[in-house]
């Protein structure tokens, strides 16, 4: 039997520089993805071309673009890597290098050579859902990513911002204050 053992976390992408190598569609797609989730995030992509899709989404999102060639430079101060050109020799030569700068690495549909996958992602105000089927089936992880945004509702961010409201005012040590908001919450989780 399968089992995803992928770790699921949340990168403060503002923080963090990416790099994207290369400018065609998987590029451009990678960088839709990215900016629609963290708009903020630092990006820089490097490529001989561009489409013109992507050069209209780095000028609304202050990415960086360097037209060249790959060349392991581009990965100096660089956290997390993602290679998408259709030439498999420079993709592999850019894992290499991210194994031996200890850098984050996703070759785009090559699984053997991903650190991490980027997976769906439905957000709604304050809540964001990841969905992993563990680079196995990226249509499933879109058909459960359309599911999900229909079915959490659109104010879910306005619950979570009262929540957090009601947290603030518990007294008691942390224990406490989880069995309270565990008590006022059960109700989103049982059976009508």
């Amino acid at each position: 039997m399968d089992r995803n053992t992928l770790y699921p976390i949340f990168l403060k992408t503002a923080n963090l520089h990416v790099l994207i190598v290369g400018g065609g569609h998987v590029a451009e797609e990678k960088l839709t993805f990215l900016t629609k989730s963290s708009p903020d995030a630092k990006i820089t992509m490097v490529s001989p071309m561009f489409r013109k899709g992507t050069l209209e989404l780095a000028a609304k999102y202050d990415v960086t673009l360097i037209k060249d060639w790959y060349h392991e430079k581009y990965l100096h101060g660089k956290h997390l890597v993602i290679a998408t050109t259709d030439v498999p020799e420079v993709n592999i030569q850019v894992y290499n290098n991210c194994r031996a700068m200890d850098k984050l690495v996703n070759v785009a549909d090559n699984p053997p050579y991903c650190d991490f996958y980027m997976g769906g992602i439905v957000t709604k105000g304050n809540v964001k859902v990841a969905i992993s089927t563990n680079g196995k089936s990226p249509t499933t992880a879109k058909r459960l990513r359309q599911f999900f945004e229909e079915v959490i509702p659109d104010d879910i961010s306005q619950m979570v911002q009262n929540l957090n409201d009601y947290r603030k005012t518990l007294k008691g040590d942390f224990e406490q204050k989880v069995d309270k908001m565990n008590e006022i919450t059960q109700k989103l989780v049982e059976k009508v």
